[in-house]
């Protein structure tokens, strides 16, 4: 009985990592959250087309970043005069400023359109004024295992 007890313990903690699983389309990723998985975003900024103060740049920036889903809606096709279904999450954070002194707000919303595309965008807000300092929208797709910087995953 202890030896069970034993082998039941060591095999437990190899059990609980084993559960992140790779999310790569729309309909596995509103899978995970419509059943109400845990789901992470990952970014590859610099694999993503970037739009900064309604400008096409050559080139994104080199980061990465990374938010967790827990508060989001969808929207069914044609529910708002869309033509495709997409669910959208957001999250704001207080960090310190990497283009300057001080802090920020550090605002990300994301849009996961149904076609598999993916739209981020990154504001930064004054902390104190909540004056937006910084807008940058990114674009993409859901990786799917050969292409696209939006990484999804579900615990």
């Amino acid at each position: 009985m202890k030896k069970l007890l034993i082998l039941s313990l060591l095999f437990l903690p190899l059990t609980l990592m084993a559960k992140t699983q790779s999310l790569q389309s729309f309909d596995q990723v509103m899978d995970a959250l419509k059943n109400g998985k845990t789901v992470s975003a990952v970014f590859y900024y610099k694999d993503c087309q970037l739009i900064s103060d309604n400008e096409i740049e050559e080139e994104s920036v080199d980061a990465i970043g990374g938010m967790k889903i827990d508060t989001w809606e969808y929207f069914a096709k044609g529910s708002i005069r869309n033509k495709e279904a997409f669910v959208v999450a957001s999250t704001s954070k207080l960090i310190a400023n990497p283009k300057g002194k001080g802090y920020v707000y550090n605002y990300v919303k994301i849009r996961i359109y149904e076609s598999g595309k993916v739209k981020i965008t990154a504001n930064y807000l004054d902390s104190i004024t909540h004056e937006e300092t910084m807008t940058e929208n990114f674009f993409t797709s859901i990786y799917n295992g050969d292409e696209g910087a939006a990484r999804f995953f579900a615990e």
